[in-house]
């Protein structure tokens, strides 16, 4: 049995929790988050905890267990307290500024490389090198700074693009002169 999975899922204060068939929706201060669970799980929704279980003690019920107990940890998370990435840009002339609710970055292209933000999801730039990226939903606010990061990733040679903060590039050595 999942070590992860047997642990209650608390409930705080302001959350609220509905269930119909496998669906789950939790409501809370920041917004509100929907997600279809598979049928081998079993989600009993107490007074202040939810308990996740498997159906059936098979590889897949077990796979799943943990899994599931952590995806409603973050729904209930997310709309009480909200998840946030940070990005860094580093490189000579690269820069990012808003223009309304899209991203715009020149980062050695021909042309500035416009991001649209998927719906859910706000982008704020820090000083001249930082974006935020901040959403209820934790799978999305991911794949948004992931998104982002393929514009440009790193290259290990210079350490030029855009990294996650805090984010360690291995170096590699340039051409040796003799």
């Amino acid at each position: 049995m999942s070590r992860i999975g047997k642990r209650p899922v608390v409930i705080p204060d302001g959350i609220k929790i509905n269930m119909e068939a496998n669906t789950v929706v939790v409501q809370g201060p920041k917004g509100q988050l929907t997600r279809i669970f598979p049928k081998e799980i079993l989600i009993d929704i107490q007074e202040k905890a939810i308990i996740v279980n498997p159906k059936h003690n098979d590889k897949q019920g077990r796979s799943l267990h943990g899994l599931c107990r952590t995806l409603i940890s973050n729904m209930i998370e997310g709309v009480n307290k909200g998840f946030t990435k940070s990005l860094e840009i580093s490189g000579v002339g690269y820069k990012i500024q808003m223009q309304g609710n899209k991203l715009v970055l020149n980062m050695g292209y021909s042309h500035p490389v416009e991001f649209n933000p998927p719906e859910g999801i706000k982008l704020a730039v820090e000083g001249v090198n930082k974006i935020i990226v901040q959403g209820i939903d934790k799978e999305l606010v991911g794949n948004t700074a992931a998104k982002i990061r393929e514009i440009r990733k790193v290259e290990p040679y210079k350490g030029k693009g855009i990294r996650y903060t805090g984010e360690k590039v291995r170096r590699k050595v340039g051409k040796a002169k003799k």
